[in-house]
Formats: C-alpha cells, structure tokens, sequence
C-alpha cells in the first residue's frame, strides 16, 4: 500500500475524534463497514478545543474506531481533514500508518502546534460543552 492511494480499493481508517460514533462528523462514515474498537499505545491526542489533534508518541492507551472504506471515502475524509497527498507539508493533518487489532489503518496526525493544548494520554477524547463549532476536525 502506498503512502496515498489504498490497495484494491479499500482500506482501514482509525478515527479518535468528531469521526467516531455519535460525535459530529461521523456521517463522514455513514457508507464504512464498522470493524469495532481497539487501544492505540501509539499516539497521544490534544484537546484543541472543538477537536482532537494525534501525534505519535507512546501513551497509556487511546481508544479508535476502525473503519473499512473505500477510495471515494479516503479522499473526502483527506478534504474533511485537510490533507492534501501532493503537497503534505501544507496539510493540517497528515496520514500515518496505524497497527490495529483489524490490520494496518490510516490515521490522521495533526501536525499544528500542540504547546498549551492539554494531552490525552488515555481514553478517548470527548467535546467540551463550550467549545464553539464543535462540528470540526477528526
């Protein structure tokens, strides 16, 4: 599988934000086969507000959703997250490779600065009441 483009036309996606079940974005999903649940001892999330921002570093666990998608879906989820394949430095977020209990799966890494945003070093991440537009990112 190649750093953009999936092989046989579909794929895994691990989500840890407004993509997961019952959260704002996940009709993004709405077409995706739902693989289950699994922990990430691999990436640290960062509340940024009306959305969650991964980067890989070790943690105590953060729960994902896996997902299998299809082309059509990778590339609207790269527009949703703003990740552009021809130009990544660019991009908010970036696509990584994610071991899961369902195989490897795309994730999505925000490469913003993280420095006053409070880390999750476990769980899952979860909307503040306050935060305004929290129908963001992830």
């Amino acid at each position: 599988m190649s750093a953009v483009e999936p092989a046989e036309g579909t794929c895994l996606v691990a989500v840890y934000g407004t993509l997961r079940r019952g959260h704002a974005n996940a009709h993004w999903l709405a077409d995706a086969l739902y693989l289950g649940t699994d922990v990430s001892h691999a990436i640290v999330l960062y509340d940024l507000g009306a959305y969650p921002g991964a980067k890989w570093a070790a943690s105590d666990g953060i729960e994902i959703e896996v997902y299998r998608i299809d082309t059509r879906t990778l590339h609207a989820l790269d527009q949703l997250e703003e990740f552009d394949p021809a130009d990544p430095a660019r991009s908010l977020y970036v696509r990584g490779q994610l071991q899961t209990a369902f195989g490897r799966a795309w994730v999505y890494l925000y490469q913003g600065v993280v420095v006053g945003h409070r880390p999750i070093r476990e769980g899952r991440w979860n909307p503040r009441a306050d935060s305004p537009g929290s129908a963001a990112l992830s």
